[in-house]
């Protein structure tokens, strides 16, 4: 153990209680995470210079879309973490499925809800679906910030056991100074991606070319989490898959090789159509 250890900021996961309702950090960072991804894609839409003249969303599709937005996150991130991570303890308990406010949300889950909601939204609308998946991709990140927070300010999802200067002992994770991973994650996947793919939206453009933002986000993404996932503490209940092989590693290389090939499609169709 490391003879200086920060310490854990005894924040109490609720933000407070009346009776049986209770607001909790993790419910709020979910909220203000949709609400800002939400306004952040009406000020892309508006935002004139970055589109070719190809029909897009516009604020009223988002408007509407913020509601399927929302229930492919739950839903998808639920779902996810039972049948990625706990479907044992879930097929002996079906009962404890629903109780998403007892943990359990998982990423990629969550990720899958979302396109799949993106695509019912965008046939009923008849909208270009490309279009909408690279709205989304330029504010999931903002969504990934908060939701490590949480997970931070929760105790949960912490680091391996470290000696660095800035490790923590958290109250749930035992006497051990441990890497802050959650903030890691937060750092790589909130605002590190957020501001490349601000930089490919805003400077290179990129809206232009349907599916590319998209692509750089899946392929972002991927990367951070297989990176920060060699500091984290894998779920008890799965452990290390091979060596130091986890479940995010392996649920991760898919999205960075799909990403990496949407974006080289991409280009390819913008060239051809130049």
């Amino acid at each position: 153990m490391p003879l200086y250890v920060l310490p854990f900021p005894m924040i109490d996961p609720a933000i407070f209680e009346i009776g049986p309702f209770a607001l909790r950090w993790y419910a709020l960072a979910y909220i203000v995470g949709i609400v800002l991804a939400w306004r952040y894609m009406r000020s892309l839409v508006l935002n004139e210079r970055l589109w070719d003249t190809r029909p897009r969303p516009t604020p009223l599709h988002l408007d509407d879309f913020v509601v399927w937005g929302t229930l492919g996150i739950i839903l998808g991130g639920r779902l996810g973490y039972v049948l990625f991570y706990n479907p044992a303890y879930y097929l002996a308990n079906p009962m404890q499925i629903p109780a998403v406010w007892s943990g359990g949300m998982s990423f990629h889950g969550g990720f899958l809800g979302t396109v799949a909601a993106m695509t019912l939204f965008a046939y009923t609308r008849k909208l270009s679906l490309w279009r909408l998946f690279d709205l989304a991709a330029a504010a999931a990140p903002i969504g990934l910030f908060f939701g490590r927070i949480a997970n931070f300010i929760n105790s949960e999802l912490w680091g391996r056991p470290s000696d660095v200067a800035w490790a923590i002992v958290f109250p749930t994770g035992g006497p051990e100074a441990r890497h802050p991973s959650q903030l890691y994650e937060a750092a790589l996947e909130g605002i590190l991606l957020f501001l490349v793919i601000r930089l490919l939206t805003h400077r290179f453009q990129t809206l232009k070319s349907p599916g590319f933002t998209a692509g750089a986000f899946a392929c972002g993404y991927g990367l951070a989490r297989t990176f920060v996932e060699l500091y984290r503490v894998p779920d008890e209940q799965i452990g290390y898959l091979s060596g130091f092989l986890t479940m995010g590693m392996l649920l991760s290389l898919p999205m960075v090789l799909a990403g990496a090939a949407l974006m080289i499609w991409s280009k390819r169709r913008a060239a051809q159509a130049a």
